[in-house]
């Protein structure tokens, strides 16, 4: 048996047993909750280090070299535009989708969903999104430090230097080659780590759906039927469209696509983080046949600007409170909304609940309070399985299309 099919069915034993054993604790002995939570989640908090550990040098190097390889800066521009064209438009699907069905289905009218204190609840999501503003968005895509950026894992800021880098590398010819060389070797090593790191994926999905099993138990699925049907139409719809228009532009090759990624799918379900599977999808990419360059310049940047299942939730998210509160939302106001979305959300990759202090911020902008948050917190963890997952999704298929893409580029190029 291949080792990626022993890892991905590992991955599935240890969900199971971590829904059966959060199961036992939740309703045998409740007065172990809080620190069975506590102690089993730094199994995934191990596994999620791991992998945050080598995503900088990844990043850096993979990108470095493909850029530098490339050498034509017409390719970059040609690459990088191609790139974001799809972000654009998936971004805009995906907060659409979002919008239509919160407004078909309204599961925010009517609930019985309660909350004693929702300021306190959300105290966290609040005082984080009170900063959110223009200057953090800068301030977060250009880095002031490359080494601050290195050490907090700032994805977007890497990237930046990483595009400079690269471009001024390729311009100084001959000179760099040295060490265009080096860092690809350094690329190589960490992708051999990523194969040794992945094994721990099978005790992190444990962990961290055991400890979400054991603090909320299964009634929670109960009181939030309405919110998480609708979400989970919105996430079917969205991969429906995803998965079409990926079949359009590969064909058949979609499925050979979805074999490779199914792993990187998994791990991103159970642990609720896209960013945890981020070095084994460039490994699988490039198993599947794309370019190495492409890889390393498109994935980087949809980690960025590409967060389709984050995008669907946001607009999802904002108008169910809206719903909860009975505050009226004409079309235009949520239209509106969802241009403020598409901005803001692009500021804040890499930030922890990320989604959540984007919603938070967009409530207080139009009206709806922002301690509404509060209702869908317990249940945000079950969403944000299904959100990273979808995350995923979306950079793969945006990888293999610019791939695909730029191939044919290439080949009217050189007839």
């Amino acid at each position: 048996m291949k080792s990626n099919n022993k890892l991905f069915i590992a991955i599935i034993a240890a969900l199971i047993i971590g829904v059966a054993i959060g199961g036992i604790v939740h309703y045998q002995f409740p007065e172990y909750i809080a620190g069975f939570s506590k102690n089993i989640k730094l199994l995934g908090t191990i596994f999620i280090r791991l992998v945050q550990m080598i995503i900088a040098p990844l990043v850096f190097s993979t990108l470095v070299v493909g850029i530098a390889k490339m050498g034509d800066m017409k390719m970059v521009g040609r690459v990088g535009g191609k790139a974001m064209a799809w972000f654009i438009t998936a971004s805009l699907v995906s907060l659409l989708i979002g919008l239509f069905l919160v407004n078909l289905m309204a599961p925010g009218k009517g609930t019985s969903i309660q909350m004693d204190n929702p300021a306190e609840a959300a105290s966290d999501l609040l005082k984080n999104s009170q900063n959110f503003s223009v200057e953090q968005f800068v301030t977060h895509i250009f880095p002031k430090s490359i080494f601050e950026a290195f050490a907090t894992n700032e994805i977007l800021q890497i990237v930046v230097f990483s595009i400079i880098f690269g471009v001024a590398l390729a311009a100084i010819g001959k000179e760099g080659e040295k060490l265009t060389k080096a860092l690809d070797t350094i690329a190589h090593v960490v992708l051999k780590m990523v194969n040794y790191i992945m094994w721990v994926a099978p005790l992190g999905v444990l962990g961290a759906v055991a400890a979400a099993v054991a603090s909320y138990g299964f009634e929670i699925f109960t009181l939030y039927a309405n919110y998480l049907l609708a979400f989970v139409i919105g996430i079917l719809t969205l991969w429906a469209v995803m998965l079409l228009v990926g079949y359009l532009i590969l064909g058949n090759r979609l499925w050979d696509l979805l074999r490779h990624i199914k792993t990187p799918l998994l791990v991103a379900f159970t642990t609720t983080s896209s960013e945890a599977v981020f070095p084994k999808m460039v490994e699988e990419l490039e198993k599947f046949g794309c370019q190495p360059k492409i890889v390393s310049f498109t994935l980087p940047l949809g980690y960025s600007f590409n967060l389709d299942g984050s995008m669907m939730y946001m607009t999802f998210a904002s108008v169910f409170i809206a719903q909860v509160y009975g505050i009226d939302m004409p079309l235009e106001k949520q239209l509106l909304m969802l241009l403020v979305l598409m901005l803001t959300s692009k500021g804040v990759a890499g930030v922890p609940r990320a989604s959540l202090i984007v919603v938070v911020a967009t409530c207080a902008m139009f009206g709806i309070p922002p301690e509404g948050i509060a209702l869908i917190l317990p249940i945000d963890h079950f969403c944000d399985m299904a959100r990273s997952m979808t995350n995923v999704l979306g950079n793969a298929l945006s990888t293999a299309a610019v791939d695909k893409w730029e191939g044919k580029s290439l080949q009217t190029e050189q007839e």
